[in-house]
């Protein structure tokens, strides 16, 4: 009967592991709390690894052997298991960006976390940085121009541009988009600003070339899977999808999801839509932009860049030296060329 019962804990054991690790394949990446759980791969391979250890020194009492070394073979491979999907996404990062040629854009992406962040301090890291695109979740619009204007005096002109969603409390019901004027002008679609057609309780702002030519410029922000927002949470992954649309079309800001969340979610081997992760294609996509509060590789990678095939990520950038500037995000930079 003992017998049973060990080999019954160890086959739960062994799934239970596997959904943690392949999440996609059972269809429970967007489900709570797997959803939660999974964005944290770092640590989760570092407990499947201490568990696996624990299991091999309970395996010195004889009674309990057998299945303390069943539990240690299965926290094993899937502790190994996730540091290859880690591995696979960039591991422990990649190189600065690489020089910046006549042809290449940058875009920079920075969850401000509302007033935490100084103006002053956003622009210099975008002045740093040559950023050509810059977006702002949880930045008003008045910030978002004291930014710009902070950026002029640096020798960087942008123009600012944002959506609101007044039901939404302080900051984080505010999204700004700078756009240097090297790219043309651009304009928030109306859609976006009134909200008949956005995500859901946090705003994204949606910004079209007035010429009509140059890419889409989405500033993307999704609300926080929290338990009582996790319909929502959906629902705002599905609009950025539709936003990546076969097409010219970049998108960066704060999706509040990892790639494992925007399985399903990709068309034609995009990561969500038409559009492909570019940390991910540059290295980076292992490393979390949340929260400052834990080194980059134990973090959760929910801040993303993403384009469409017109467009080849060349580089990528996770900042970790700004991790006490006030924000609990780390900005995130990503080098384009024409892929043409």
């Amino acid at each position: 009967m003992l017998r049973l019962l060990g080999i019954l804990l160890t086959v739960l054991c062994a799934i239970g592991a596997a959904v943690l690790t392949w999440p996609a394949f059972f269809r429970v990446e967007r489900i709570f709390p797997i959803a939660q759980i999974v964005s944290f791969r770092g640590i989760l391979a570092l407990a499947f690894l201490a568990a696996a250890v624990l299991a091999l020194l309970l395996a010195i009492a004889r009674p309990i052997r057998a299945l303390a070394l069943s539990l240690a073979v299965v926290a094993g491979v899937a502790g190994v298991a996730n540091l290859a999907v880690i591995a696979g996404r960039g591991g422990l990062g990649t190189d600065p960006l690489p020089a910046k040629t006549d042809a290449s854009i940058r875009v920079m992406t920075w969850n401000t976390a509302g007033p935490a962040t100084a103006p002053e301090t956003i622009a210099k890291i975008a002045v740093a940085m040559d950023a050509d695109v810059v977006a702002l979740p949880e930045t008003t619009i008045e910030t978002g121009e004291r930014v710009a204007i902070a950026m002029r005096d640096l020798g960087h002109r942008m123009w600012a541009h944002h959506a609101e969603d007044p039901s939404t409390e302080w900051d984080a019901g505010s999204t700004t988009l700078l756009i240097s004027p090297e790219m043309g002008d651009y304009a928030v679609i109306e859609s976006s600003r009134d909200g008949t057609s956005n995500t859901s309780t946090v705003p994204s702002a949606v910004a079209m070339p007035v010429s009509g030519q140059g890419p889409i410029v989405v500033a993307a922000h999704a609300v926080a899977p929290r338990q009582s927002y996790m319909q929502s949470w959906r629902d705002d992954l599905r609009w950025l999808a539709d936003q990546c649309v076969e097409g010219n079309v970049i998108m960066a800001g704060d999706f509040n999801a990892t790639v494992d969340h925007m399985s399903g979610l990709g068309i034609d081997g995009g990561t969500l839509g038409h559009c492909r992760d570019a940390a991910v294609e540059t290295g980076n996509g292992a490393l979390g932009t949340w929260s400052t509060d834990v080194p980059a590789i134990l973090g959760a990678p929910i801040d993303h860049i993403m384009a469409t095939e017109q467009w080849r990520p060349s580089g990528s950038i996770v900042l970790r030296a700004l991790d006490g500037s006030g924000s609990d995000h780390r900005p995130l930079i990503v080098q384009y060329e024409p892929a043409g």
